[in-house]
């Protein structure tokens, strides 16, 4: 995010390297193999290599009064390296008897609840606050009917969106979960016939709206000139920035900085089809780097486009291009040298992260697998980096967790493992 521009960088790189086999070395069976790079010493320097990780499969601990987290739709990093993370928490996304027995009425077990929605988590992995939700509204906003993302500006305020059918706002807290803001207009989309099925309006796309959104999956964050980036969505088709003090929109723009158009059909995303020449969407995250650039996912296109503050088109940039269904780009972070050497983006249909070259946008190497143990991914969601270079994803659907992976150094990418091959679970190697 953003906030590195307020973050002390590298605060945990003063130790001499270590001598350990390659975080990166697991093959893709995930069996711990150290490959070509076994051995080799890892460095504080990011020229020497890719960086690495291995997973800690302890992080975090245990939620309190039997809680579960549902799907994890958002993670972000405070600048005391405290981690944030939604999830969806309502009944409707856990099995009622099997999972929240707890709450059901009556109680059919004494395990468990959902959880609140919104997690602090230290970096001794203890959860320290929490707070949010339906039903905890002041009557001055209205809570998401399916919140998405989660963003901490640079003075520890609190950002959330929303991608439920009638969501078109997005609501600012401070740290303590106490409201500061509304933007938008909650069912302001639902402004077509009524529909015969429901009985109520249907939703009209409107990304030319000045004063309500589209179902916005995450916010990026200019805090140096206090304007928040909305990724617009999953129903509009734009990127919208913010004054992050009135909420007023400035300025947005479409796929190629051109202006939205709602009314083109784009048809079903195959492997080598001319690139749409607007989003197709989710427009699924939206980030800014600290030498200006903003960095877009349109999800279902396997892309990112990049472009100046003003929305000038700068490049694009097709990653994994034969994933269909839900795309390859779901969220991106910078790692945490002050050049923000590498992106780091996280693909939740292939179910791993990959490690970019910010320069060159090339993909140098991924790791990750399919599965539900510790270093493997069900659809891996969010993405978001510390000072000390750890990365932190949470996933959706049945995965519905959080991980960290720890920041080990630079190294070499093992030799079977290059581009988009994966280097497989990145398990502890002592």
């Amino acid at each position: 995010m953003n906030r590195k521009q307020h973050l002390l960088f590298g605060a945990a790189l003063a130790t001499a390297a270590l001598v350990v086999a390659c975080a990166g070395g697991a093959m893709e069976s995930g069996n711990g193999g150290g490959g070509d790079a076994a051995s080799t010493m890892l460095s504080t320097d990011p020229s020497a290599g890719v960086p690495t990780f291995e997973v800690d499969p302890l992080f975090p601990k245990n939620l309190p009064n039997h809680w579960l987290m549902g799907p994890t739709i958002g993670v972000d990093v405070d600048s005391r390296d405290h981690i944030w993370v939604v999830h969806r928490n309502t009944p409707n996304q856990f099995a009622a008897n099997t999972e929240i027995g707890l709450v059901q009425d009556p109680p059919v077990s004494t395990c468990c609840a959902p959880g609140d929605p919104v997690l602090e988590f230290d970096q001794e992995g203890n959860l320290v606050s929490s707070w949010g939700g339906p039903g905890t509204e002041t009557g001055d906003y209205e809570w998401p009917l399916s919140n998405h993302g989660i963003t901490v500006d640079g003075m520890d305020n609190i950002w959330i969106g929303g991608n439920g059918g009638t969501d078109s706002h997005v609501l600012k807290f401070d740290r303590q979960g106490n409201f500061l803001m509304q933007i938008g207009t909650p069912n302001a989309r639902m402004t077509g016939p009524v529909s015969e099925r429901t009985g109520e309006p249907t939703a009209v796309r409107d990304s030319h709206s000045m004063d309500s959104f589209g179902r916005v999956a995450k916010i990026g964050v200019d805090n140096e000139a206090n304007e928040a980036y909305f990724a617009d969505g999953y129903f509009n088709k734009r990127v919208a920035v913010v004054d992050m003090d009135t909420g007023e929109i400035k300025r947005y723009w479409g796929a190629y900085g051109n202006a939205p158009d709602d009314d083109v059909a784009l048809g079903p995303y195959s492997d080598g089809m001319e690139p749409s020449p607007q989003f197709r969407g989710p427009v699924h995250c939206s980030e800014i780097s600290n030498d200006g650039l903003v960095y877009i996912c349109d999800r279902g296109a396997d892309r990112i486009q990049v472009f100046q503050k003003d929305g000038t088109f700068v490049s694009e940039h097709i990653i994994a291009p034969a994933t269909l269904n839900q795309g390859s780009t779901w969220d991106i972070d910078f790692s945490h040298d002050a050049d923000q050497k590498y992106i780091y983006l996280a693909d939740g249909q292939n179910m791993k992260v990959y490690i970019i070259e910010r320069e060159t946008m090339e993909v140098l190497t991924a790791f990750g697998d399919g599965g539900r143990q510790p270093g493997m991914f069900f659809a891996v969601h969010s993405i978001a980096v510390d000072s000390m270079g750890n990365i932190y994803t949470t996933e959706t659907y049945e995965g519905s967790r959080l991980q960290r992976f720890k920041f080990m150094g630079y190294a070499p990418v093992p030799a079977d493992a290059m581009g988009l091959n994966s280097q497989g679970v990145l398990w502890p190697t002592n």
